[in-house]
């Protein structure tokens, strides 16, 4: 039996590149595909954004920035983390690959990108220093542009004033909640990583904003057994049936990214809505249902109608954490990729 399925939909990425242009209103968009396209899958992510426009893929480490230039030759690429070593930025030159810059040290012989820290509190310059002859960009990062619009807009004043001067250059600010948000942010390119794939930056339904989801993933039903009022299921007993109660167990846990706290979310069985009840296992967890069900009956636990954003609320947490803690290992999933 295969555990679950994980479907990746290019046409969704392209889709929402596009969706995003369109709000650019000009502005280039830069796809963010760290942490492997926040379990998408970098390189076909990559791929898509970039045939729907995108201009710059942008990644954490020379590590991943390496592994697309492997793909995309000719794609500009850019390492927003520091790069700690001199090796580093070795191998960063020879796969021509741009990089940020948050220091003193402004490395030689490659595109650099000087940050400055409007307000994030993380990486970046505290002032903006002359850029040197190497420097192609200027760019900041906004800390609370999907619930902070005062904040936000105080980080963008100090972003464009400070690189007023230095118009030659690029300047990106925006997140997607910016490029959503704040025209004013928008600049000459927009950072876009969660609205690419599909989620909301807000939390909210992805469609509000024309965004589609583009990951799916789906598993069965493994088992199906009938609880006797007092008889429970799970660790801890956390769910102990009132009523004669049929439950759905699942061969999907934590260790597929099925999170613990996601104990009362809701997923679809056979199309319809139900409660995920007890504790949520390794490699387990059970649904109430209504009825008995056969063995084998389809499992949605994200898509069609079942939103990350839903279950990031149950679990307290963002629906980027969801997506990036699934596992796509071969050992625990099938990943299929379709471009619709």
């Amino acid at each position: 039996m295969q555990r679950s399925e994980l479907t990746i939909d290019l046409g969704a990425v392209r889709r929402n590149v596009k969706r995003l242009l369109d709000v650019l209103g000009g502005a280039e968009l830069w796809a963010v595909v760290k942490g492997n396209g926040y379990g998408h899958g970098a390189v076909d992510v990559g791929g898509a954004a970039l045939a729907a426009g995108a201009t710059v893929l942008c990644v954490a480490t020379v590590a991943e920035g390496l592994e697309l230039r492997a793909q995309f030759a000719g794609a500009r690429i850019l390492v927003m983390g520091p790069t700690s070593t001199g090796d580093e930025v070795t191998r960063a030159r020879e796969a021509r690959l741009e990089v940020v810059v948050s220091g003193d040290e402004i490395p030689e012989g490659l595109g650099v990108h000087l940050k400055l820290d409007t307000g994030m509190g993380r990486w970046g310059l505290s002032e903006l220093v002359e850029p040197p002859r190497n420097v192609v960009g200027l760019m900041s990062h906004l800390a609370s542009a999907d619930c902070d619009p005062e904040f936000t807009e105080a980080q963008t004043r100090r972003f464009r004033e400070a690189t007023e001067p230095y118009r030659n250059l690029i300047r990106h600010l925006a997140n997607s909640a910016g490029a959503l948000r704040f025209p004013e942010a928008r600049l000459d390119a927009a950072r876009c990583g969660i609205a690419v794939y599909g989620l909301s930056p807000f939390g909210a339904d992805p469609a509000e904003d024309g965004l589609e989801p583009a990951l799916q993933w789906a598993s069965q039903v493994a088992q199906v057994r009938l609880l006797a009022p007092g008889e429970s299921t799970g660790y801890g007993r956390r769910f102990v049936a009132r009523r004669p109660t049929w439950i759905g167990i699942v061969p999907i846990g934590y260790a597929d990214g099925f999170r613990r706290d996601l104990t009362g979310t809701e997923i679809r069985v056979g199309g319809e809505p139900r409660r995920v009840v007890g504790t949520v296992s390794m490699d387990a967890f059970a649904v109430e249902l209504d009825r008995e069900l056969a063995a084998g009956t389809p499992v949605t636990l994200l898509g069609k109608g079942v939103l990350a954003e839903d279950h990031a609320r149950v679990a307290g947490t963002i629906n980027y954490e969801l997506v990036c803690g699934i596992n796509s290992h071969p050992a625990r999933a099938r990943r299929v990729v379709v471009d619709s």
